[in-house]
């Protein structure tokens, strides 16, 4: 079990550790940078200097132990849960951390990153840990003014120059458009200091590239190895705080997002069945070339098609099977409207976002399949969220941003439901055997008659 909890405060987002006896490492690293800080005059260059030092920054100790027991499951391409064991819980959702033996220690309370009486531009300008990100800011007066005024509380996700050596030497020299978007999609309008980043799965911001129509999101991630952001660039040092804003410094530049049909296709260990299917029904190429603006594909895993067994995958990748492979397929994309873990967009509606859902959340959100539907459930409990499609279907691994649009990975194929002569009550899939003659029959009305081919 870990020696250290953490206790989340929403008044000023802080984080207060309490410590058991062993840990004489991290209260030596306490102790060395509360005395440094309280003189210091650029406190994004100490946090970084002790940082290197410890080797182990305090954040990532926090969150190795703060998620020892919560590892994120549902963030794992390979977790199942039979059992469908995460459910509502009886009583209002309760957003600290679990329960564990009371002790009688007095809490050790950490350094606080002090706020600044400079700019988190100035910060950043000021920080012999952060030239190369500095010198490319310096490049463009809007970034400039943006970052030194005081229009918004910003985040700026800021890339060390150990990020930047990152980058292969003999690379293509990047236009100055898309290093403008790329430092755009590092910075967020709105004030995320590290409590609120840790109850966050994505944030906006100022990057917004038009086939998506809305601020191009970060995914946040928490687990064994820190807090990530789009899963791999790691926040090594958290909450400097400017007078407009606070800085997170990350281990790794964060490249704005290809095109959803691209990431499927650059992941073939886990979608390399998605990706023939689409490739085969033309479906792939359409994503690419149909204008949309925005939009949501459920994603099933090569493991999720094999849940259907080896008869339904022979026929649907069969000659005879592509006009059910395709109507299939269509069910599970949703174009225009973009759902994330705790944000919603409508194209046809300006004012749809929905910000950090609590409690529990419906969409019905039509397909690319003629009068076709998902019902989406969107469960949160504090740092936890569960999606659900047609009340079975979990979303097992959420929020992958893209350039236009986001891919939420589901644990199952998307089986439209069936309905019974007589009654308006759909028959959904939960997951039990099914014949394929059943699989033909379930999908026949929605399929187009003239692509079907004669035996």
């Amino acid at each position: 079990m870990s020696n250290i909890e953490i206790e989340s405060h929403r008044n000023r987002n802080s984080i207060s550790i309490v410590e058991r006896p062993c840990h004489d490492k991290l209260i030596e690293w306490k102790n060395k940078a509360g005395n440094i800080i309280e003189t210091s005059k650029n406190y994004l260059d100490d946090a970084l200097l002790h940082a290197t030092d410890a080797g182990n920054t305090l954040y990532e100790k926090i969150y190795h132990t703060a998620y020892d027991v919560e590892a994120w499951l549902d963030d794992s391409l390979y977790y199942d849960d039979p059992d469908d064991s995460f459910e509502e819980p009886p009583h209002p959702p309760h957003h600290g951390l679990p329960h564990r033996k009371p002790h009688h220690r007095k809490p050790h309370h950490p350094p606080h990153h002090h706020k600044s009486n400079i700019t988190v531009y100035e910060l950043i300008a000021k920080s012999k840990y952060t030239t190369k990100l500095a010198k490319l800011i310096n490049d463009d007066d809007d970034l400039v003014k943006i970052l030194n005024g005081t229009k918004a509380n910003y985040t700026v996700f800021a890339p060390t120059d150990k990020a930047f050596e990152k980058i292969p030497k003999h690379g293509k020299e990047p236009s100055k458009e898309f290093i403008k978007d790329l430092l755009l999609y590092h910075i967020s309008p709105e004030f995320y200091p590290a409590g609120k980043v840790l109850y966050s799965y994505t944030i906006p911001t100022l990057y917004e590239p038009s086939s998506l129509g809305h601020p191009q999101r970060l995914t946040v991630r928490g687990g064994f190895h820190g807090l990530t952001i789009n899963f791999y660039s790691k926040i090594v040092v958290g909450n400097i705080f400017g007078t407009n804003g606070v800085i997170h410094a990350v281990d790794s530049i964060i490249i704005p997002p290809p095109k959803v049909a691209n990431i499927i296709n650059l992941i073939p260990t886990e979608f390399s069945t998605l990706t023939l299917g689409l490739t085969k029904t033309g479906i792939l190429e359409k994503m690419n070339t149909t204008a949309h603006i925005g939009g949501t594909l459920f994603a099933p895993s090569n493991f999720a098609f094999k849940k259907l067994g080896p008869k339904i995958n022979a026929f649907l990748f069969s000659k005879f099977g592509v006009p059910y492979l395709k109507a299939l397929l269509k069910y599970h994309i949703v174009a225009n409207q973009t759902l994330y873990s705790d944000a919603f967009y409508d194209s046809a509606d300006d004012s749809s976002e929905t910000k950090r859902p609590g409690g529990y959340l419906h969409f019905d959100l039509p397909t690319a399949l003629k009068d076709r539907s998902l019902a989406v459930d969107v469960a949160r409990y504090g740092p936890f969220v569960s999606i659900k499609i047609n009340g079975f279907t979990r979303v097992t691994v959420h929020d992958g941003v893209a350039k236009d649009g986001v891919i939420q990975v589901v644990g199952d194929v998307l089986i439209p439901p069936k309905k019974l002569p007589g009654s308006e009550n759909p028959i959904y899939w939960e997951g039990e055997e099914m014949s394929e003659e059943e699989f033909k029959e379930r999908l026949d009305p929605l399929v187009e008659k003239d692509e079907i081919m004669e035996l």
